[in-house]
């Protein structure tokens, strides 16, 4: 039987970073259900012990009353999808989650890096002008924009993360570089932010721990690099021969991946350190790629 008085933690989307929270505050004795596209996942989910729902943009939740009870913690991980207000979460149970506002202790919307556009190069914190430049992170920002009016009209104690490239166990550079897909092409000006998926739960855990409801955060590292550079380390790490340099004129891409390229920032991590007094377990790369082929356990 369930401990009804642990903390409870609802997830919309429980993908790759939402589940790695889900699964580590499980493990702490909360009570923990969220929501995937499939049975199947949901299936897994719940040998798991979390209580995994399917829905969708076209799979509402039957039952929102009974699959949001006891909620005391909100996680929005849904992509936006341009539709409505952006947010299939939103449009279908804004009034479920407005019902909730009484009683909860924290929500967070996992936003990305993205919605600062491009600054060629140039820095950018949590009170920079929105910018987007694809479709994609213009569809973040409307969700955003929706979420805390969800806020301000019902008292949701809403905090917004946006997060830089994530990578972890399973989602890394690895894969491709041991398949010969991976590329290295020649942009050393072009910079980015990421994130070790340890280090988002690290600052979801420390935020959830001190709320400060309407507070943004930027998640990422404290060393924003070149992704040649990136793939130098990892095939370093792997003791093979890193890809040739390419030059941007010659580089197939698909039309996503030039999205990501279009963008050169550095993303200013401040907050979440002197606010939150976060310490990253992998402020850089170098120890996050270390960490992940550990993790993976192959080398």
């Amino acid at each position: 039987m369930a401990d009804t008085t642990a903390p409870r933690l609802f997830c919309f989307g429980l993908g790759y970073s939402a589940s790695h929270l889900a699964h580590r505050l499980a493990a702490r004795g909360w009570q923990v259900a969220g929501t995937v596209r499939t049975e199947d996942k949901a299936e897994r989910l719940r040998q798991a012990g979390i209580d995994a729902r399917v829905f969708d943009r076209d799979q509402p939740l039957p039952d929102p009353a009974a699959a949001l009870a006891g909620t005391t913690h909100l996680l929005v991980s849904v992509p936006p999808d341009g539709q409505g207000a952006g947010d299939a979460a939103l449009d279908h149970h804004s009034d479920d989650v407005a019902r909730l506002a009484g009683h909860l202790q924290w929500a967070g919307y996992l936003s990305t890096t993205g919605v600062y556009g491009n600054r060629d190069g140039g820095w950018v914190d949590e009170t920079s002008e929105l910018r987007p430049t694809s479709d994609r992170s213009a569809r973040r920002v409307k969700a955003e924009s929706a979420w805390r009016r969800l806020r301000d009209d019902h008292g949701v104690p809403l905090h917004t993360f946006r997060l830089a490239g994530i990578y972890g166990p399973g989602r890394g550079p690895f894969r491709a570089i041991r398949e010969g897909k991976a590329k290295r092409i020649d942009l050393p000006e072009q910079k980015f932010g990421r994130i070790h998926v340890d280090d988002i739960c690290q600052v979801l855990e420390a935020s959830i721990a001190r709320p400060n409801p309407g507070a943004i955060y930027n998640v990422s590292d404290d060393e924003p690099a070149a992704p040649a550079e990136v793939t130098k380390y990892a095939c370093d790490l792997l003791g093979v021969e890193p890809p040739p340099l390419v030059p941007w004129a010659e580089a197939e891409m698909s039309a996503m991946a030039i999205t990501f390229w279009q963008d050169n920032k550095r993303v200013d991590n401040t907050r979440v350190h002197d606010e939150l007094g976060v310490r990253f377990h992998h402020p850089s790369y170098r120890e996050g790629l270390r960490a992940v082929l550990e993790a993976e356990g192959t080398g």
